[in-house]
């Protein structure tokens, strides 16, 4: 019956998407899949063979004595371009994506009541199964917080080409989401964009984040409307020995900001086309 399911979403998206060429005309749709159906972290080692590289130690929290803690991103100047300037960054937002297992997060939920019944059955036939993209339907889903695991990904040379963020929930440690996370630009634009890949059997969910200055030190991430190509969520699946990728009318904002007492917070929307999905409030604290 599950193997069925997964087969069947596969096809699904290779008759609404398009085939690519994920080695050479769409390479920036190019990201880690999974060999098996069950997520985890078990693509790792087979997107740093990728790259020629190694994945590093487990890093779930800062140890002061280990050296600085790895981050979803190398640096945020990667991202500077003519819409966007990590000098402007309030420090700490900064700090969260270049040493991001220092920190601990908190997080709130809310669903539209008219997609919480869709989300809930995606949850029980796909995402707690498969461990990945197993959004919490419930406030107290989430009660005892989340663990994160933050753990880089270096090609042959060394240098940080992915990260894998891995969240689970306490105290049952089920996935959450595994993520990989980099810097990418998208062809024609004009700087590059957060991209973060979930990795599912023989295929994954793919999201370009623009990221903008706000006010105060602030950080928007956003994936808009828009064409194949540019800003936005993908799905992308391997059927047949062939590769397809749709673009999908999922949009995401993440509204990092610190508010007047000194926390840092997120606040992050999933919308279907323009009517909100999911809502979701982060509270971030430094954990040395």
């Amino acid at each position: 019956m599950n193997h069925a399911l997964d087969l069947g979403s596969r096809k699904f998206w290779r008759l609404v998407g398009k085939p690519v060429d994920l080695a050479v005309d769409h390479s920036w749709l190019r990201a880690p899949m999974s060999r098996s159906s069950a997520v985890g972290d078990g693509w790792l080692s087979a997107e740093a063979t990728h790259h020629g590289g190694t994945v590093d130690e487990d890093a779930a929290t800062a140890d002061p004595s280990a050296g600085p803690a790895p981050g979803l991103l190398p640096a945020m100047t990667i991202l500077d371009g003519p819409g966007f300037d990590a000098s402007r960054l309030d420090p700490r937002i900064r700090d969260f994506y270049e040493h991001t297992a220092a920190w601990h997060m908190e997080v709130w939920t809310g669903w539209s009541p008219l997609f919480w019944p869709a989300g809930e059955l995606i949850a029980r036939l796909f995402g707690r199964r498969v461990e990945q993209l197993s959004l919490p339907m419930r406030p107290l889903d989430v009660a005892y917080g989340m663990d994160s695991r933050v753990r880089v990904i270096r090609n042959r040379d060394g240098e940080q080409v992915g990260a894998a963020w891995l969240r689970t929930l306490r105290p049952s440690g089920r996935y959450v989401f595994s993520g990989c996370y980099s810097a990418r630009r998208l062809p024609g634009a004009a700087q590059p964009s957060v991209h973060v890949a979930f990795p599912l059997e023989s295929g994954n969910v793919q999201v370009f984040l623009r990221p903008v200055n706000s006010d105060g030190g602030g950080l928007v991430l956003e994936s808009p409307p828009g064409r194949f190509g540019q800003d936005g969520a993908y799905v992308v699946v391997h059927d047949d020995g062939r590769d397809f990728a749709a673009r999908v009318p999922l949009h995401e904002t993440f509204r990092l900001y610190c508010d007047p007492y000194g926390v840092l917070r997120t606040d992050h929307e999933l919308r279907i086309g323009r009517t909100w999905m999911m809502r979701l409030h982060y509270k971030m604290e430094h954990a040395r």
